[in-house]
């Protein structure tokens, strides 16, 4: 499973991230570390639900960061 988190700043200053691969994953932080921290903790909380609701079987997981 590879997964991307996509982030950019907006007009306002937020910064916002989102992993296109997992629906609903969308955070917003005041600094890149502040959303990409959020980003990566929701991914994290997202697959470990899946994984205990058996709506995904364990296979490799990469994690890769991209600028929007």
């Amino acid at each position: 499973m590879n997964l991307s988190i996509e982030y950019e700043r907006e007009e306002d200053g937020r910064w916002i991230a989102e992993v296109p691969e997992l629906p609903g994953v969308l955070a917003y932080g005041t600094t890149l570390d502040d959303v990409m921290a959020k980003a990566e903790a929701l991914t994290l909380r997202v697959l470990a639900e899946r994984l205990q609701h058996g709506e995904s079987r364990p296979e490799p997981l990469s994690i890769s960061i991209a600028a929007a």
